[in-house]
C-alpha cells in the first residue's frame, strides 16, 4: 500500500496527462459509436419533419433509411480517412499538436450536429458525423501511440490499458446520458450530440501544459535534453538512465531515425512478424463475438420477461461491468503479463459463448435458461474486459519501434474501420440465415485465436522495444535457419542417391 501511494505521489502528473489524452482519445470513440443508437429515432423523425417542411411531402421509408445509413456509414468512411492522416500527422508534428489539431476539427463536427436542429438541417448532421468520424480516425491512433510512450517501463502496461478503459468509459458515458431521463429525449438529441465538443474543448485547453513523448522528441527531432526534461516532467525526480539507455539502443538498431511511411513499413521484412501479430490481435478483437453479444443483448432481456422500461437500465449495467473489468485489467497486466491474459481471455470466452450457444437453444424448453442467458451475458463481458479488451492495446504499443509504430497503426487503423464497415453490413444477413448458431462462427474464432496467440506471441511485460524487437527477430532467425538445415539434409540425401 505505502509502495502504491508513493507512485501515486511521484507519477501524478502523469496520471494527469493520461486523464487529459484520454477524455479528449479513445473516450471520444467509445462516446460516439454508443451515443448514436440513442438519437436514432429523432434523428430520422428529425429528417422527415424537415423534408415535409421544405417539399410538402412525406419521406418513402426506403429513402429515410437511406439517408440514416449514410448518417451511421459516414463516421466510419471519415475515421478511415482520419486514420490515413494520423501516420503523417503524428510523425510530423507529434502526437501533442496532432491532437490539439484534432479537438479543433472535434469542435467544429459537433457545432454542426449541434445547430442542426435549430438551421433545420440534416445535412449539417451528415457533415458533422463525417468531421467526428475523421477526428476517431486521428485520436485512436495517436492516443494510444502517446499513452504507451510516456510510460515508465514499470506501469507500461498500466498506462496502456487506460486507453481501452477510456473507451469503455465512453461507452457508459453515452449510455448515461442517452437515459430518457437526461438528455435521450426528443428536445435535447442534439445537445447529446454535442457533448463530444465539451470534452474536446478540455483537452485542448490542458493539453499544452504537458510535453510532447519523450522518444519522440530524442529520436524524432535529436533532442536529448528535451527528452530528459519531459522524463523529469512527468516522472518525478529520479534517475531514468535505463529508459533512456533503451531509447538509445532502439535507435542504434534503428536503420533510420525518421518514421517509416506506410509504404516503406510493408517493404520492410523484419517487421512482419509484427504486422502479422498486429493483424491477428485485431482480427481476434472483431471477430470475438461482441457484436453479436450487443445483437443479442436487447432480445434476450426481453425474453427473460424483462420490463421494457428497465432495459436500457440492464444495458447500462453491462457496459458499467465492462469499465470495471478493464480497470481490473490495469491493475493486473503488469503481475500476469500480456499473453496469458490474451490466450486465457479468449478461451473463457469461447467457453462462455458455448454455454450461452446451449441456454439460447432450450431457453423454450427450461424457462430458467433465459435467466441464465442474461448471466451469461455479464460473463462474457467480464471476461472480455480483463483479458483481450486491455491486452490488445498494450502488445500493439510494444512491439514496433518508434519508426514504425504510426504507419503500423495506420495499418491496423484501416483494419479496425474496414472490419466495423465489413460486420455492420454482413452481420445481420448472419443472423438471418443462422439465428443463435452464429456463435459457433465467434467460438472457432476464439479457440483458433488463442492457439496461435500461445504459440506464436512472445511476452512483452517488463521487456524494452529493443528487447522485444531482438525476440521477433531471434524468432525469425531460427525458423529461416531449421529451413536451411532441412534443406541441406534434403540436397545431401538426394546427393548420396544419386551416387
Amino acid at each position: 500500500m505505502a509502495g502504491f501511494l508513493s507512485d501515486l505521489v511521484q507519477y501524478r502528473k502523469l496520471l494527469l496527462m493520461i486523464l487529459v489524452l484520454g477524455i479528449g482519445g479513445t473516450h471520444l470513440s467509445g462516446f460516439q459509436i454508443s451515443v448514436i443508437n440513442y438519437t436514432s429515432p429523432y434523428i430520422q423523425k428529425f429528417i422527415n419533419e424537415t423534408w415535409l417542411e421544405r417539399y410538402g411531402s412525406v419521406l418513402h421509408q426506403e429513402t429515410l433509411t437511406l439517408l440514416w445509413s449514410f448518417i451511421v456509414s459516414m463516421y466510419c468512411v471519415g475515421g478511415m480517412l482520419g486514420c490515413l492522416c494520423s501516420g503523417y500527422l503524428t510523425a510530423k508534428y507529434g502526437k501533442k499538436k496532432c491532437l490539439l489539431f484534432n479537438d479543433v476539427v472535434l469542435i467544429v463536427a459537433v457545432l454542426h450536429t449541434g445547430f442542426s436542429k435549430r438551421a433545420k438541417s440534416f445535412e449539417m448532421i451528415l457533415v458533422g458525423r463525417f468531421l467526428e468520424g475523421i477526428g476517431a480516425g486521428i485520436h485512436t491512433n495517436a492516443h494510444v501511440q502517446y499513452a504507451g510512450e510516456i510510460s515508465p517501463k514499470k506501469l507500461r502496461g498500466f498506462i496502456n490499458v487506460t486507453t481501452s478503459v477510456f473507451l469503455a468509459l465512453g461507452k457508459a458515458v453515452a449510455r448515461i446520458l442517452g437515459l430518457r431521463d437526461l438528455l435521450g429525449a426528443e428536445d435535447t438529441w442534439n445537445v447529446l450530440l454535442s457533448f463530444s465538443g465539451m470534452v474536446a474543448l478540455i483537452q485542448l485547453l490542458f493539453l499544452p501544459f504537458f510535453p510532447e513523448s519523450p522518444p519522440y522528441l530524442l529520436m524524432q527531432k535529436g533532442d536529448k535534453p528535451g527528452c530528459l526534461k519531459a522524463m523529469k516532467q512527468l516522472w518525478g525526480e529520479g534517475n531514468y538512465q535505463t529508459e533512456y539507455d533503451d531509447l538509445m539502443k532502439e535507435k542504434s538498431v534503428t536503420k533510420s531515425t525518421k518514421i517509416m511511411n506506410v509504404l516503406q513499413v510493408l517493404k520492410e521484412p523484419s517487421v512482419y512478424p509484427q504486422l502479422s501479430t498486429m493483424l491477428l490481435l485485431l482480427l481476434s478483437l472483431q471477430l470475438c463475438g461482441l457484436s453479436a453479444i450487443t445483437f443479442y443483448t436487447s432480445e434476450i432481456f426481453k425474453t427473460a420477461n424483462l420490463q421494457e422500461s428497465i432495459i436500457p437500465y440492464v444495458s447500462l449495467g453491462v457496459a458499467i461491468c465492462e469499465l470495471i473489468s478493464v480497470i481490473f485489467c490495469s491493475s493486473i497486466i503488469d503481475r500476469f503479463g500480456r499473453r496469458i491474459l490474451l490466450w486465457g481471455g479468449y478461451l473463457l470466452m469461447a467457453l462462455i459463448l458455448l454455454l450461452l450457444e446451449t441456454s439460447l437453444l432450450l431457453s423454450d424448453q427450461f424457462l430458467w435458461m433465459r435467466y441464465c442467458s442474461v448471466i451469461l451475458i455479464f460473463l462474457f463481458i467480464i471476461a472480455y474486459g480483463i483479458g483481450p479488451a486491455g491486452a490488445v492495446a498494450s502488445v500493439m504499443n510494444e512491439i514496433f519501434t518508434l519508426s514504425t509504430r504510426s504507419s503500423a497503426f495506420v495499418i491496423g487503423g484501416i483494419v479496425i474501420w474496414l472490419g466495423l464497415t465489413f460486420t455492420g453490413m454482413i452481420f445481420p444477413f448472419a443472423v438471418m440465415l443462422l439465428g443463435p448458431f452464429c456463435f459457433l462462427i465467434f467460438i472457432g474464432v476464439l479457440v483458433i485465436s488463442a492457439i496461435l496467440i500461445y504459440l506464436f506471441l512472445p511476452e512483452t511485460k517488463g521487456k524494452s522495444t529493443f528487447e522485444i524487437t531482438e525476440e521477433f527477430k531471434t524468432r525469425q532467425f531460427k525458423k529461416k535457419h531449421h529451413q536451411t538445415v532441412e534443406k541441406n539434409v534434403t540436397e545431401e540425401q538426394t546427393f548420396c542417391t544419386k551416387l
